[in-house]
């Protein structure tokens, strides 16, 4: 199966690799992640953990909107994100 791919400014190849989920129980809803997205496609909801507590988390709110940068998993300290390249 052949993956989207682009090209760099300086004419390499490069595979974007686009958000595919957020484990909620590794977030711990700083938000950083959202303040880094530049598309919007991220987003905080609640969450009931296994103590039935609530607590805030990041969401993907759109996923059409991810641009494949990898820039909200870069900033994440717990490393909850999950990517994946898009299938064509």
């Amino acid at each position: 199966m052949a993956t989207f791919t682009g090209l760099t400014y300086g004419g390499q190849e490069w595979t974007p690799k686009f958000v595919e989920a957020i484990d909620p129980m590794k977030c711990m809803g700083c938000g950083r992640c959202i303040k880094v997205c530049s598309q919007g496609a991220l987003g905080l909801d609640t969450f009931m953990d296994e103590d039935d507590m609530q607590r805030m988390i990041s969401i993907i709110a759109d996923k059409d909107r991810c641009i494949g940068c990898q820039a909200c998993g870069r900033t994440c300290a717990k490393r909850c994100f999950t990517f994946a390249p898009k299938e064509i």
